[in-house]
């Protein structure tokens, strides 16, 4: 009988490892000096010019990209904004003016026939206004500093508060009985 070296390896025990087989994720990247995706930083970097054969330095970050025209066009939506929620609160605020307006820019020969109960309307409107501005306006410095798109933000903030506070004077309106008979005797002319 020969020895048990001659048998050749054992079927039974595993074959041995090739390099790098049981090494972690980690392990290897460590080995191959490649960083973890999730260590990557956000900024793609830049690579200094190094001579050919030299050691590369540690790559500097690119830095934040600013957008000129989108902060002219994102301060210029808000200074437009503020000016209308600025000349808007006197206009609000004398509802018993503001609706005679509103029911001659309709047609319609009516008054209120109670004009103080449109001011609590009116003051939530101009509330409306100014905390809305206000939301609008943190949002996008918010999103200016963090190198996004922002000139939409205050134009959907400025069409959104204004048709909501819009909706608010024109309530009382359509809450008066006067109001109602007047538009359905302009109807009949």
């Amino acid at each position: 009988m020969s020895g048990a070296a001659d048998a050749g390896p054992d079927p039974r025990s595993r074959p041995r490892p090739q390099y790098g087989e049981y090494a972690t994720p980690e392990e290897q990247r460590a080995r191959i000096q490649e960083p973890a995706p999730w260590h990557v930083p956000p900024a793609a970097p830049v690579m200094t010019d190094a001579p050919a054969g030299s050691i590369p330095s540690a790559p500097v970050v690119a830095e934040k990209r600013h957008r000129p025209v989108d902060r002219i066009i994102t301060f210029a939506l808000l200074a437009y904004g503020l000016v209308n929620v600025i000349t808007s609160i006197p206009a609000f605020l004398d509802y018993g003016t503001y609706a005679e307006t509103m029911l001659g820019l309709m047609g319609v020969d009516a008054e209120l026939s109670d004009p103080a109960a449109g001011r609590p309307w009116a003051v939530a409107a101009v509330l409306v206004l100014a905390i809305g501005w206000c939301l609008t306006a943190a949002l996008s410095v918010w999103s200016m500093r963090r190198s996004r798109i922002s000139w939409w933000i205050p134009l959907v903030g400025g069409i959104v508060f204004s048709l909501t506070a819009g909706l608010l004077m024109v309530a009382p309106l359509m809450n008066d009985p006067a109001v109602w008979q007047g538009l359905l005797d302009s109807a009949r002319l």
